[in-house]
Formats: C-alpha cells, structure tokens, sequence
C-alpha cells in the first residue's frame, strides 16, 4: 500500500514538472516571437527613414516573405504595418517595452488599437499578465472601461484594511459592473436581480473581474434569537477572504453601510477561518451620489465598497475627464504584479 501511496506521489510530482516545463516552453516561444516582430518594425522604420522608403516597401517584403516561408502566417502587409506600429508606440518606453513581451501578440494588438494611452496601456498590460485574460477576455475588459472604473473606485480599503491588502482589493472593486449578459427590466426586484444572477454565475464571477468563487445566496447568519441573510456571499483567491454582496435597486443610502459593517463583523467573528484575510463588503445598487458615499465611508471601519451596476454595455465617455493625475494612476500601476 506505502509502494502504491509513493508510486502516485511521484507520479504527480512528475505530472506537475511536465506542466511546468511545457507553461515556460511556450512563454519562452511567445517572448522570441514578441521580439522577432519588434525587429521587424524596429528595421522598417529604421530603413523607410534611411532609405526615404514609400509604403510599397511593405507590401513587397509581405510577398517575398510569403514566397519564402509558404507555411508561416503572420507576415502579411497589415501584420507588417501593425509590427512596425507596435514598435513605434512602444520603442522610447523603459517601463512597458519589456511587459509587451509577456502577453501574446493578439492581446497586443487589442490593447495597442483599442488603448489610448500609455498609462491605459500599461494597465491592461499588467492585468492581462496578473490574470492570465484570454485575447476576448481582455478586449471585454477594454470595452466595459475597466481601467477607469477601476481608478474611480470608491472605497475605505486604505483605512482599513494592512497595507499588503489595500492594493489587490482596490483592484478586485470596481466603480461600476456592466450586467448585459441579464435579461431583465428595467422594474426588476432586488430578489430578481440576485436569482438573475446566480443563474449566469459563471458569467457573473467573469464580470466581477475572475478571481471570485461562488460561496453562496441569502447567506444565514444567527445573532442572538434572529436570523439576517446577505444576498450574496463569494471568496476572493487572491485576497482569500469573504466578499459579502448586498443588492441594492435603488439609489445609495448611508444606511447601506451600517448594515454591511455588521454583516461583515459577524462574518469575521462566526464564519472567517484563522488563516483568512478579514472579510469585504460590496454594496452594490442601480445609482449613487458619489459625495455622499464619501461621508459614508468616512468613519466606517470595516472595508467596504460602494459599486452600480447597469444592463447595458453603451458607456459615458466622460469618465476619463474624471480620472485622477498621471503621477497618482503611475503609482497606482507600480504596484500592479
């Protein structure tokens, strides 16, 4: 039996070391196949300033180049002209020519055509390597403004939560969450929106950003003679603490977060394991006020977000007028991992 116990350990340990191997394998294939198409722009930008080149020179090396290597996609004349813009944007940048190299060639396409600045660059660059985001994933990601609302977050997190947590939890709350995998109306009921919810979970933990797990619905906690339910209860992976959900259809009251402090205080005291992180309120609702939201949060002491939620992707564009400075997003991407 001890033989057999061995035997499956080994095996495993092997099993994981191939895995291994074959996860670096193909970073290493994708870091050479980043840098081939960086020279390549990096030489035709070099050699149309040199040689006072028109576009012709494009649209010929894409034919020689495809006469010469018959089964190798990827050097068409578009695939030329975005290899040589890729250079371009990023060839005078310290900091985010070496993350390019670190995601796959069509998340640098989304982000390089979709992105409008390097600050935006730089955060879906980090993101997309922090949470390993697939190419539609990531384009999801852009198009729902998860930059700016990231940055526009309104919470207490940095008063009160240790300093190794304020930063992955500022990331795992965002301003607003876009809901338009639901179909509901507009008179939805509180109760709807979390059934709604819990029958699309798996597209719901995708929107909350994916590193949620699903714990449960109208959660019961005993105190004292009565009963209380949070509406949604989830486990962040990265923080490892309890995320609790309260669904609010209507506008934010500053009553809201009186109610999740004590959800979250009993949470902590009755269902938090010893080795977890101390537990998260979401309270999230169909508008807020974001002045009074602030005074709310003011003297909370426990860490709580406040989010809205909406049931369709077209989106105001003035949200980036309301972003803060460059120098406080670029700190706040340093510590981006």
């Amino acid at each position: 039996m001890a033989a057999v116990q061995g035997y499956g350990a080994l095996l495993g340990e092997i099993k994981e070391r191939i895995r291994s191997a074959q996860y670096e394998a193909l970073r290493a294939v994708n870091r050479e196949l980043i840098a081939l198409y960086w020279d390549i722009g990096h030489l035709i930008v070099t050699r149309q300033q040199g040689e006072s080149w028109g576009k012709a020179v494009v649209q010929n090396l894409a034919r020689d180049l495809k006469e010469e290597f018959p089964r190798i996609t990827g050097f068409s004349s578009s695939n030329l002209w975005r290899m040589k813009l890729f250079y371009e944007t990023y060839r005078d940048s310290e900091k985010l020519a070496p993350m390019v190299r670190e995601i796959g060639w069509s998340h640098n396409l989304a982000i390089l055509e979709k992105c409008k600045d390097d600050l935006e660059r730089e955060f879906y660059l980090r993101m997309t390597r922090k949470y390993g985001w697939t190419k539609n994933v990531l384009i999801h990601q852009i198009e729902n403004q998860t930059y700016e609302k990231t940055l526009l977050s309104q919470t207490n997190f940095s008063e009160t939560l240790p300093e190794s947590l304020q930063h992955q939890a500022k990331l795992a709350v965002r301003d607003e969450y876009v809901f338009d995998f639901l179909e509901l109306d507009d008179k939805h009921s509180e109760r709807e929106l979390e059934h709604a919810l819990i029958g699309k979970i798996d597209t719901f933990l995708r929107q909350m950003g994916g590193m949620f797990a699903y714990v449960g619905s109208q959660y019961r906690l005993e105190v004292g003679d009565q009963e209380f339910f949070i509406d949604l209860l989830l486990y962040h992976r990265r923080l490892r603490c309890l995320v609790a959900l309260d669904l609010k259809i209507g506008r934010f009251q500053p009553e809201h977060v009186g109610k999740m402090q004590f959800y979250l205080a009993v949470l902590n005291d009755q269902v938090r394991l010893e080795d977890e992180n101390p537990s998260i309120g979401i309270v999230l609702c169909k508008s807020k006020d974001k002045m009074i939201v602030e005074y709310a949060l003011k003297d909370s002491d426990k860490p709580i977000g406040v989010a809205t939620y909406r049931m369709v992707s077209t989106l105001p564009q003035e949200l980036k007028g309301q972003l803060p400075a460059p120098e406080q997003i670029a700190q706040f991407l340093e510590n981006v991992e």
